[in-house]
């Protein structure tokens, strides 16, 4: 995995170019519809990070996956979250009806585990020409582990992370953070906005893919020792969400930017499953 690119751009089909609306710094992505397929922290990162820069952001759970509260709260400032379950036929016309006028699609499943739904990055490319697909994987989409599930911590083992960060060379240990899941959120998030330029630009349908397994390499190339975080003197900003949670603001930043969310997160599934008008 360390012969690829840590983000893949991948064009998936031609169209023609995108007569997008015209945007302003402080919102880049207004009127950009995000399907969010994803949970738990690395996809709802990129999902968030979008819905910062100004598009409208939804995310999809289905209702028999609960999240833990508090962690949907840190990682849904930005956009809605509703339910809906495929298997049900009037909840998959309500998904398919949204699926019809949306920009982007991400997902952060087991690769392939989506398919039968006709989500893979081909079908929404024939079924959407000009969708943009972002994809999070754990292990990627190549070699023996690719259609495993995994996760940020699994990851760290797997890679040799748990032994650099180990106390005492005998028992795993583990980086302060979740580290490979930010980064990956925001890596997923960066491509997805280099792929709305390039629709404008080119045209074309794009997949962009983001691993936690490739960002462990790039993280392994300079082995260094563990050693203790020195003692932080600069300000974190952070913002209250709900229910006593108060989350960091989110990293990425330009100049004229945003400085804040436009909307607090809201409660797990309490949204209704269609786009801002």
């Amino acid at each position: 995995m360390a012969d690829l690119p840590i983000i893949e751009l991948t064009p998936l089909n031609d169209t023609e170019p995108a007569q997008l609306p015209e945007t302003t710094v402080d919102a880049p992505l207004a009127g950009l519809r995000v399907l969010d397929l994803t949970r738990v922290i690395a996809g709802p990162v990129a999902g968030r990070t979008l819905g910062l820069w100004g598009a409208d952001v939804l995310r999809i759970d289905s209702p028999r996956h609960p999240e833990i509260g508090w962690q949907h709260l840190d990682t849904g400032a930005g956009k809605r979250s509703a339910l809906l379950d495929l298997d049900n036929d009037a909840d998959r016309a309500t998904f398919e009806k949204l699926l019809e006028t949306a920009d982007v699609v991400l997902t952060a499943y087991r690769p392939g585990s989506l398919d039968k739904f006709g989500l893979s990055p081909a079908a929404l490319a024939e079924r959407r020409p000009g969708i943009i697909v972002g994809r999070l994987s754990a292990w990627g989409t190549v070699g023996p582990l690719a259609e495993r599930r995994g996760f940020d911590s699994i990851v760290q083992a797997a890679t040799g992370i748990a032994m650099v960060e180990s106390e005492d060379s005998e028992s795993p240990g583990a980086l302060p953070a979740q580290a490979l899941d930010h980064a990956a959120g925001y890596l997923l998030a960066a491509g997805i906005t280099t792929a709305v330029r390039r629709r404008i630009d080119v045209g074309h349908s794009w997949l962009i893919e983001v691993s936690l397994a490739r960002l462990a390499t790039e993280l392994m190339q300079e082995r260094r020792p563990r050693h203790a975080p020195a003692a932080s003197t600069g300000f974190v900003p952070t913002v209250a969400t709900r229910d006593g949670v108060t989350s960091a603001m989110s990293a990425p930043h330009f100049d004229g930017g945003p400085s804040s969310f436009t909307t607090a997160p809201v409660e797990w599934g309490s949204s209704d499953p269609n786009w801002l008008s």
